[in-house]
């Protein structure tokens, strides 16, 4: 009887735990009054932090993509420094006495102006060096090349433009493009998975509500049995013990209400959490104390679902398909290595002694510009190693793509089978359920005419409680069936 009431209240007292997380925030959302399913869906979407997460991984690959993109643009780029130089920098290390010449009309050239002999008009040489004596020099200081290098101030703005990179940055840009798709159905994905815990919490909550009233009546059977058996005592008709054991049972049931009551506060605090409202939000569920509809009956289309086209409509496995993409492109990522790249440079540099003004004092610069070509040559195998590992990433993304495709198959087979079993369960319940109203009121019948015992009615009212117990579960089985059949052919959620 007991495991009949409280068969939802262990969920809650489990959900309960994650509450302890939830900080309220100034700006979190408010509810009141009664909330549909839906509106609680929609809260749930916008509020939930796995949510938020989710739309945050979705920024965070388009922010990636326009990175990637920029790879084709030109990088413009400014260094600039400043260096400190202990000492000058001299051309000469000492004075310079340079020959000169002079034209020579007998010999129509220049030639160096000599020392020669009075007597023979020989040039005459150095006895110390063996080379000639000139008459004239030209006077160099090493002062005058000496150069004031203390300070040094320095920069260049350079700008590089991509021409050719082994086909890296086409595929930078396709793997960027397959992790925003990626993210975007893991975005989906995850909006399923919300759903249906938000769902699995709504229709707890509604569960446990019914059982409330549930135990109330139950509750009130056995306040009202109690009373009758008490007077029958007084009017010695019925035993001391027959007083006792109806008290026992009603003592027992008014502890198992207080305990559905406990598990419907946690489980409405789990409800809130799951979309990211206060735990103390107060709101009434626009099921609760209704009598809950039960959804259509849907039957599995004739030769079974189209497995096509629910691989299509599953977010999980497009995502998956995606990576395989992102593989493949990791791989031409790894090809380039192996291919020449080329690109253009220019460059306006300046400084500050500058060398285009005799190193005089201000900023002074120049443009330039090239080309680079690198061609790799030998690597020991490193790169082409690099690639043939992308290549295997590639094959384990398409072993694990056709491995999910078969547990989706499984997914869907048995998700359809639970239904189609919750529906028949729910239809036994009903039946049961009219049967134990009946034997109920059969009992009370019975024991007001004297023909039954308190034994027999509390047997009854049991019975009853059990069959109204089984019939509240079985009707939201059925709800949640039906949310897990439509996760798994992936139509739970579609993107506006």
């Amino acid at each position: 009887m007991r495991l009949g009431i409280l068969t939802l209240i262990a969920g809650a007292y489990a959900a309960f735990p994650s509450l302890a997380a939830t900080d309220k925030g100034a700006s979190a959302p408010q509810v009141s009054g009664t909330v549909t399913l839906e509106e609680f869906r929609r809260l749930a979407l916008d509020n939930n932090r796995q949510m938020m997460m989710a739309r945050e991984r979705i920024r965070k690959a388009e922010y990636q993509n326009k990175e990637a993109f920029a790879a084709y643009l030109p990088g413009i780029d400014f260094n600039g420094g400043y260096l400190y130089n202990q000492k000058n920098i001299s051309i000469f290390d000492s004075d310079q006495y340079l020959p000169v010449k002079s034209f020579d009309l007998k010999t129509q050239s220049y030639q160096f102006n000599l020392v020669t002999d009075p007597v023979t008009g020989a040039p005459l040489k150095n006895p110390a060096t063996g080379e000639y004596i000139p008459s004239e020099v030209a006077y160099l200081p090493k002062e005058a090349m000496t150069y004031d290098i203390h300070n040094v101030f320095f920069g260049a703005i350079t700008l590089t433009q991509p021409v050719y990179m082994g086909g890296k940055i086409v595929a930078m840009n396709q793997l960027t493009k397959a992790a925003e798709r990626a993210a975007r159905e893991m975005h989906v994905a995850e909006a399923e998975n919300v759903i249906y815990a938000v769902d699995a919490a709504y229709w707890q909550v509604v569960s446990l509500k019914a059982k409330e009233e549930l135990a109330v009546s139950y509750v009130n059977l056995l306040d009202s049995l109690a009373h009758n058996v008490h007077l029958m005592v007084r009017e010695g008709v019925a035993t001391r013990s027959d007083a006792l054991s109806v008290d026992v049972k009603l003592n027992a049931a008014q502890v198992d209400l207080v305990k559905v009551q406990n598990g419907l506060v946690l489980s409405r605090m789990a409800l809130a959490q799951v979309c990211g409202l206060p735990v103390d939000s107060q709101f009434t569920l626009a099921d609760e104390g209704n009598t809950v509809p039960l959804p259509a009956e849907g039957l599995v289309p004739e030769g079974g679902y189209d497995m096509e086209q629910v691989y299509d409509n599953r977010p999980d496995l497009r995502a998956l398909e995606q990576g395989v993409e992102a593989a493949r492109q990791q791989g031409r990522v790894a090809l380039s290595d192996m291919l020449p790249k080329v690109a253009v440079m220019g460059a306006y540099e300046f400084s500050n002694p500058n060398m285009y003004d005799g190193f005089k004092k201000k900023f002074n610069g120049g443009f330039s510009v090239g080309a680079v070509v690198s061609i790799p040559l030998w690597h020991w195998g490193g790169n082409y190693n690099k690639y043939r590992a992308a290549k295997c990433d590639e094959v384990i993304g398409r072993l694990r793509l056709e491995d999910a495709r078969e547990l989706v198959n499984l997914q869907v087979s048995q998700a359809s089978f639970k239904t189609q079993e919750a529906y028949k369960t729910y239809r036994m319940t009903m039946t049961n359920l009219d049967k134990a109203d009946e034997n109920l009121r059969t009992a009370t019948l019975s024991f007001r005419e004297g023909v039954a015992t308190t034994d027999n009615v509390m047997e009854a009212q049991t019975a009853w409680l059990k069959a109204h117990s089984e019939q509240i579960d079985a009707l939201i089985d059925v709800q949640l069936c039906q949310t897990y059949l439509s996760k798994a052919l992936g139509t739970l959620y579609t993107e506006e």
